[in-house]
């Protein structure tokens, strides 16, 4: 197994499960659970065991690998420097070797076989990648500035359409230069890698380099962060040779072309950190930037933010597995609608169609639809 060679050096100190203020529990699959095993100090000493044959190949193995959201938290608060940064390749290279054998989790089997079989793991016809655009008047892909890359969520789950809308709407009436693939565009493949399937992912992965290389892409904006993660740091070493950049990003660069005029109304707002923006690719910033350029609205901050922003648990693949059961009242994202609520803000703002869709239903399970709402940036600049 790849990175075997770390496992040895982890003795559970447990910094990598804590935010920076160690008053919280940081780490998703622990919150869930609240046993050792499911901590990334856990998961270390067990997959030593496993390599040396301590304990057997398992489903319950399995089951405690591949809850891993994959958020970066102990990446980000490991106190030892020499190897931190390869944790999370150890855990994925761990669900590698329990992919190879063919030991997992069934929902993660079935997430496998809709990518090979449909391209989205929504078991639904490419043919219907782009219903979320119809009525906008959107461009298909054919030279311009940018190509605007939907994925899986914003094409086929109804929270993510109403992002997807917002977005393209957006950047759109700003003048921005893109068009769009729609039927013809493909899974980005981040957590069909981060779940350990590294011959699918490459498939996929290149079969996206391939078509973007092919229409000419030279300049894409995702709206997902898993897809602005994958397609910056994993494709250049399958061939791609485009630049990337997230709607938030982007929205952050031209901020002095956002719509102005009387808002509807005043707004305390504030916003959860995605991942695969935030602590994977290091841009707390693009989003706040956005936020403080609009007028009536006042942002506030959760007590974990930035570096220390808890995950919605929809990562590491488990958006769409579930291992760790977002309907449950300790599961990562009811207790992070919990944090928000305390702050007192209207909105919760949100930069990704897996946190939209985690915490627009967390919000649903509290019984605080009266209280927060939660909107993407784009919806936000849109309906205010």
């Amino acid at each position: 197994m790849d990175y075997a060679d770390i496992l040895h050096r982890c003795f559970r100190c447990g910094y990598c499960k804590l935010p920076s203020s160690y008053q919280d529990i940081n780490c998703p699959s622990y919150l869930a659970y609240r046993f050792e095993s499911f901590a990334p100090g856990g998961r270390m000493w067990l997959l030593r065991a496993w390599l040396n044959e301590e304990i057997a190949t398992s489903q319950r193995l399995s089951e405690i690998l591949f809850s891993c959201a994959a958020c970066g938290n102990c990446t980000e608060h490991c106190v030892f420097p020499k190897f931190k940064s390869d944790l999370l390749n150890a855990f994925t290279s761990g669900r590698s070797e329990l992919v190879n054998e063919g030991i997992i989790p069934a929902t993660v089997r079935d997430y496998f076989k809709s990518i090979h079989l449909y391209g989205n793991p929504y078991n639904l016809p490419e043919s219907d990648r782009d219903t979320w655009a119809e009525g906008l008047g959107l461009d298909a892909y054919e030279n311009q500035e940018y190509l605007l890359y939907i994925g899986c969520p914003g094409s086929f789950d109804e929270r993510g359409q109403r992002m997807a809308r917002a977005v393209a709407t957006l950047l759109r009436d700003m003048g921005v230069s893109f068009g769009i693939m729609g039927r013809h565009e493909w899974c980005d493949g981040n957590e069909v890698r981060t779940l350990g399937e590294f011959g699918l992912y490459e498939l996929t992965a290149k079969k996206n380099i391939d078509l973007f290389a092919d229409a000419g892409v030279k300049k894409v904006i995702t709206l997902s962060p898993h897809a602005y993660h994958t397609m910056k740091n994993e494709y250049p070493a399958l061939g791609a040779d485009f630049q990337v950049v997230h709607y938030t990003q982007l929205l952050a660069q031209i901020s002095d072309s956002l719509p102005t005029g009387e808002k509807k109304r005043s707004l305390s707002v504030t916003f959860h950190d995605p991942c695969y923006l935030g602590r994977h690719n290091k841009d707390f910033y693009s989003p706040r930037t956005v936020l403080e350029r609009l007028d009536g609205v006042q942002v506030v901050e959760m007590d974990r933010s930035m570096n220390d922003s808890l995950c919605c648990g929809g990562g590491g693949g488990n958006f769409f597995t579930d291992i760790l059961p977002s309907g449950d009242p300790g599961s990562p994202s009811r207790t992070r609608i919990r944090e928000a609520a305390e702050t007192g803000a209207d909105v919760l703002a949100v930069a990704c169609p897996k946190c939209a869709k985690m915490f627009e239903d967390a919000v649903k399970a509290e019984g605080l639809e009266d209280r927060l709402w939660v909107c993407d940036i784009a919806e936000l600049i849109i309906e205010t």
